[in-house]
């Protein structure tokens, strides 16, 4: 880019023979809208142009996020080291005083097209590796809660922790094995992940933490493991809206679906299990006990302990179902949630 057509027209030729495509512009505001129209591998600038000059093409190609990376190589017929100082501090590549020995331009030419090449595959390795860090972290998620995943990539091991009161839930699908029996093992697999799937929408939606699934069990927590002081009423929404989400969803064999869901409120503890496939988990009698709502619970019903009756009962409809004998625990009062009060 010159404003003297002679030089632009022998700088080109020089150019081309040595086996370079060259595009010509005779003034500043021409270079812009060539190289913000056209992609380039490197633009010779002349310092002195018409309009736009070149320090002040070089100024927007710099601020440009487009073109800020394009290496720029400035020409002027000027012993002017304020201007190439200036020049470099704006971030040209390099600096060819006129009038200028070829085979010198050349050898300039030929290293800085070679440093861009090098710049540009290191920001396809950058691309790749970024790109397999969020495929990890996808995976990571999938397997942990974020604040979990978060912990271990600060370097934190042996993750534990201790929660004064959370709610757990556990539901589980009736007379699974019946069906699974009945049907191929592809069609059951698809059966299961449609269900899961929408249990897993309807646990985002309302913050819970998906545990794990047992088999046709499904696991679920809120206020882990960042404690929550609604947990109770965003396991009990997530649990009435399961329950109507399953009740509509076609069974396997084309009967309607059945499930039970089980749910009390406790202290537990959490943390990570394993080292090649790390698992995050809870345990307490709290896990335990509401595994037993689940299992002691009546079809399509949705049975919570005492504790958890006490969290619900101003805002949402119950009924009392009375003492029950509890495998490992004894007699229990259980309750049966029904909806939300209004």
């Amino acid at each position: 880019m010159d404003d003297d057509l002679d030089n632009r027209d022998m700088l080109a030729r020089r150019l081309q023979r040595a086996g370079y495509k060259v595009a010509l512009a005779e003034n500043g505001r021409q270079a812009l809208d060539l190289v913000r129209t056209t992609t380039f591998d490197l633009v010779l600038l002349d310092l002195i142009m018409p309009g736009l000059d070149g320090l002040q093409v070089l100024q927007q190609m710099k601020a440009d996020p487009a073109l800020r990376h394009l290496p720029v190589i400035m020409l002027s017929a000027l012993d002017d080291e304020q201007g190439i100082a200036r020049c470099i501090e704006l971030g040209a590549s390099d600096y060819v005083a006129k009038p200028f020995n070829p085979v010198f331009l050349r050898a300039r030419i030929s290293a800085e097209l070679e440093r861009k090449r090098l710049r540009d595959q290191e920001q396809i390795y950058l691309h790749q590796i970024q790109q397999e860090q969020e495929k990890s972290e996808r995976l990571l998620l999938n397997i942990l809660p974020k604040a979990i995943a978060d912990r271990l990539k600060q370097g934190e091991s042996g993750i534990v922790d201790s929660f004064a009161e959370v709610t757990v839930l556990f539901a589980d699908l009736i007379d699974f094995t019946a069906v699974a029996t009945r049907l191929p093992a592809a069609d059951v697999v698809r059966w299961l992940n449609g269900i899961f799937t929408a249990l897993d929408e309807l646990a985002r939606k309302r913050g819970l933490e998906k545990i794990k699934t047992i088999g046709d069990a499904y696991m679920a927590v809120a206020g882990v493991p960042v404690p929550r002081p609604d947990h109770t009423e965003a396991v009990a929404d997530f649990a009435l809206e399961a329950r109507d989400a399953l009740a509509a969803f076609d069974r396997a064999d084309d009967r309607t679906l059945r499930i039970r869901i089980g749910i009390h409120t406790g202290p537990v503890i959490a943390g990570i299990i394993g080292t090649n496939k790390f698992a995050y988990d809870l345990w307490g009698d709290t896990v335990n006990t509401a595994s037993r709502m689940e299992s002691h619970g009546q079809p399509d019903s949705i049975q919570v302990s005492a504790p958890t009756y006490e969290r619900l009962k101003d805002r949402y409809d119950l009924e009392k179902r009375g003492a029950i004998e509890v495998k490992g625990k004894g007699e229990m009062v259980t309750y049966l949630l029904k909806g939300k009060k209004g």
